[in-house]
């Protein structure tokens, strides 16, 4: 049953180019709170923005400015709060779908049409290029970790929670039964920085496995992805990650790791779920360019790397561009660097000028 409560603002007009001034409108969709910003000097142009992995689903509050508006000068934008947190691709692909058409009925349908998001919004800028290439001209994937999300999931977020566990037992809930009242909070990641700090010989070998230059870093890395490993084992009813045939390396001493780590088998629906939200098929039929940062300690570069074999596997290598940024943290964009990509993908879609 859908449930639409717009709180702010009536419209004067559903043409698309009507607005005097800006204009506000927060909702409901569904069980999913939205918002819609659409700017007095609008270009015509719709942007759906797909936040990040949160443990509660979105609210907002229309005393605050949405920041993603600072990069999209004269675009409308319109963003999902998804209808549960966590790791809802479902919940996430449904509710920003719904407010895709929502916008159209009442605003009139826009000329362009584009989606974006950092992180697990990235992640859900694939997921809608694949699934709704009709409803799309192009994606601008922030950070997103564009992988298959059952081996991106095994292989960063569980794998890096097992060889720490080898390295600090007991420090944190074992990776495969994470207790469903664990939180990620900075009091945690400061309880686990101070425990590497005490053990720099463990620490530094932890880091040297991860790649993460800070005990800082690595500490807050491991205490949200401890609380990634209960949120999937909610949503699939087990545990969706099996090591039993990894052979771990990166470490200074990789056989003493392979002996000493814990093996786990995985619950075959909880895989599945993990599988089914969500596994790229590479298919891409509309633009997407995609940035990173070279260093990113939650995503680092070689899991969206991926995403050039998928595409080239499905047939959509030719509508993949990936590009760079020369800085440290995950989604460490400055705004004029989103605002280029969005020029950038804009052009290529009008005249097919791939990007750099």
């Amino acid at each position: 049953m859908k449930r639409i409560i717009p709180t702010i603002l009536a419209f004067a007009c559903l043409a698309a180019r009507c607005f005097a001034e800006p204009k506000i409108e927060i909702g409901e969709i569904n069980g999913a709170n939205f918002r819609i910003d659409v700017p007095e000097n609008w270009n015509g142009a719709l942007v759906m923005y797909c936040h990040g992995y949160n443990p509660s689903a979105g609210n907002f509050d229309p005393a605050k400015p949405s920041t993603i508006l600072n990069s999209l000068p004269g675009y409308a934008v319109a963003q999902s709060g998804y209808s549960a947190g966590g790791w809802a691709i479902q919940e996430a692909v449904a509710d920003t779908e719904a407010l895709r058409r929502y916008f159209a009925r009442k605003y009139g349908a826009p000329k362009e049409t584009y989606v974006t998001g950092h992180s697990m919004g990235g992640f859900l800028t694939m997921t809608l290029l694949e699934q709704f290439p009709n409803s799309y001209d192009g994606g601008l994937a922030l950070c997103g970790p564009l992988a298959p999300a059952a081996w991106f999931m095994a292989r960063r977020v569980f794998d890096m929670a097992v060889v720490f566990a080898y390295y600090f037992p007991d420090a944190l809930p074992a990776p495969d039964n994470v207790p469903s009242d664990y939180t990620a909070s900075k009091e945690q990641s400061a309880r686990i920085e101070r425990l590497l700090d005490d053990k720099p010989d463990a620490a530094a070998a932890f880091r040297r496995y991860t790649n993460i230059k800070t005990n800082k870093e690595a500490a807050a890395t491991i205490v949200f992805f401890t609380y990634i490993l209960k949120d999937l084992r909610q949503r699939g009813g087990g545990n969706p990650f099996d090591n039993r045939n990894t052979i771990y390396d990166g470490t200074p001493d990789d056989n003493a790791v392979n002996d000493g780590v814990k093996r786990y088998e995985s619950n075959a629906r909880a895989a599945e779920y993990v599988r089914t939200w969500y596994t790229p098929s590479g298919k891409l039929t509309r633009p997407m360019l995609a940035i990173h940062t070279t260093y990113d300690p939650l995503v680092p570069p070689w899991v969206p790397d991926q995403y050039q074999t998928i595409a080239e596997l499905g047939g959509g290598a030719s509508m993949f561009v990936q590009q760079y940024v020369k800085r440290d943290g995950h989604c460490a964009f400055a705004q004029q660097e989103i605002a280029q990509g969005f020029a950038q993908l804009r052009e290529w879609k009008a005249k097919g000028v791939r990007p750099k």
